[in-house]
């Protein structure tokens, strides 16, 4: 085991165990290194922050403070992603440089695999900075079901069946191949993908699909640069995880 291997599994070992104790010495008989090398290690963690203390007398030793810590948390990518939009929504808020540290920290945790499915993810949002508009409206949203329908036919890249109202009030259904969500223009999102029923690139506004499914079939490979290079004159930007 080498020693970052070690100082992660020593974290855990005291938090397993917490409020109770162990001592170095069985620390190092626990990783088969020497008492100095525990010490080393418990003091370089100490001095990351890692908020363990020493605990005086015969059954004393090295306990970690539960309160001040939190286990492993194992992001998906559509969470990570979803964090992304918020902060790139936020602009410039207050303590924004930090919130995009945090982000960069929860993607680093990310197993390799699920960090590049949210990087993936990524470059299928577009946010959008259109000049400041007066009396901009909230984001409009679909109902909860259709929300879940697009996003996982978007994360598993399939056909998407939906009930959609135009502008004009005409519904149709159709068949769609999802490719990205653009958001940010008048307080709407809108999801660009191929149309069946028009055989080329359709935008529909989220909150007038009234009903979506996924189909269970997989869209052919479009990449999505297709299909965001006629957007208005605005400055397009994916989430930013780091």
């Amino acid at each position: 085991m080498n020693r970052t291997d070690r100082l992660y599994a020593l974290v855990e070992e005291l938090r397993a165990i917490s409020p109770r104790c162990r001592s170095a010495r069985e620390l190092a008989v626990r990783f088969d290194v020497s008492k100095r090398t525990i010490e080393r290690d418990i003091a370089a963690l100490q001095a990351s922050g890692v908020p363990i203390y020493a605990e005086p007398g015969r059954r004393g030793g090295y306990c970690l403070d539960k309160t001040m810590s939190l286990p492993p948390l194992n992001f998906t990518p559509a969470e990570a992603v979803a964090i992304a939009v918020a902060l790139g929504r936020a602009g410039g808020q207050p303590f924004a440089r930090h919130a995009r540290s945090a982000l960069r920290k929860v993607v680093a945790a990310m197993p390799a695999p699920d960090g590049e499915r949210a990087r993936e993810l990524a470059a299928r949002v577009r946010l959008l900075d259109p000049e400041p508009q007066e009396g901009a409206r909230a984001d409009p949203v679909p109902p909860d079901a259709v929300a879940r329908a697009i996003e996982d036919a978007l994360l598993r890249r399939q056909v998407l069946r939906i009930s959609y109202t135009d502008r004009k009030g005409e519904p149709t259904s159709r068949d769609i191949e999802p490719a990205v969500f653009i958001g940010g223009v008048g307080g709407y999102w809108y999801l660009v993908g191929w149309c069946r029923l028009r055989d080329d690139v359709r935008v529909f506004r989220l909150d007038r699909i009234a009903a979506a499914e996924p189909t269970g079939e997989r869209c052919p490979e479009r990449p999505p640069e297709r299909f965001v290079t006629d957007l208005p004159d605005v400055v397009v930007r994916n989430p930013d995880l780091g």
